[in-house]
């Protein structure tokens, strides 16, 4: 049924949420995906912006892992919202509760700049920097550039982690449909980003983890809720 099934201005319940997932075979066992199940020509759904209303969703639907897709220019809105002065989209999800934010960037010249900008305006701007977990993809076969190896090696000492996420060339003709038909290296790469992400979070909260916040409005008996306005271009729970 995918996202437009859970309009951000309407109540909602547990079981409209979990009804509105698609379910796929992936890592681990099955995962519910949230999306917009648009054709490439159809114009993007309107989404509510506010990371906190992603969380909410997550949270209503009752899942324990929630991936957000994300995509918005880091180190533009961190810049922005400094001289604008008002709250940043990068701010707002770190600040989720048992946030651990993944940066991602290819491994070329204009991505490894482009990473290593974004990791110097999120130190200044005082974001957490020691959560972060970096994921370097390579676009291409041969070997990582020697910039891609040098920003890697600078990042270590920055951030939480930095995995390196190899081609391959599955992903390339079939996206992640094939789960189970991943390369070993790609596999190990994913089984690498999930262990530094989870690490991060137990030396940043504890382990094992505590209790998440529960949103204002949900509730265990899963009472319909209005979303807090949530912004990605989708949600993948477990």
């Amino acid at each position: 049924m995918g996202l437009a099934s859970v309009p951000p201005d309407q109540p909602f319940t547990r079981a409209q949420v979990r009804a509105a997932a698609s379910r796929s075979t992936g890592p681990g066992g099955e995962w519910a995906v949230l999306t917009d199940h648009r054709e490439w020509n159809h114009g993007p759904l309107a989404l509510p912006a506010e990371p906190a209303a992603w969380y909410q969703l997550a949270a209503g639907g009752g899942w324990r892992i929630a991936v957000a897709d994300t995509s918005h220019p880091i180190a533009h809105d961190i810049v922005t919202a400094r001289t604008q002065r008002l709250p940043g989209l990068t701010a707002a999800w770190c600040a989720l509760p048992f946030a651990v934010p993944v940066v991602c960037a290819p491994t070329t010249g204009p991505g490894v700049a482009a990473l290593q900008t974004a990791v110097k305006a999120a130190s200044a701007e005082g974001l957490p920097l020691q959560r972060m977990v970096v994921a370097l993809t390579v676009p291409g076969e041969g070997r990582l550039p020697a910039a891609a190896k040098a920003a890697a090696t600078m990042l270590q000492s920055q951030v939480s982690a930095v995995v390196t996420v190899p081609f391959d060339p599955h992903i390339r003709n079939h996206g992640m449909a094939q789960a189970n038909r991943l390369g070993r290296r790609t596999a190990e790469a994913g089984t690498a980003l999930v262990a530094a992400v989870l690490a991060s979070a137990h030396r940043s909260w504890g382990d094992p983890l505590p209790p998440a916040a529960v949103p204002a409005g949900l509730s265990t008996q899963s009472v319909p809720v209005r979303p807090a306005q949530p912004a990605s271009e989708g949600v993948l729970t477990s």
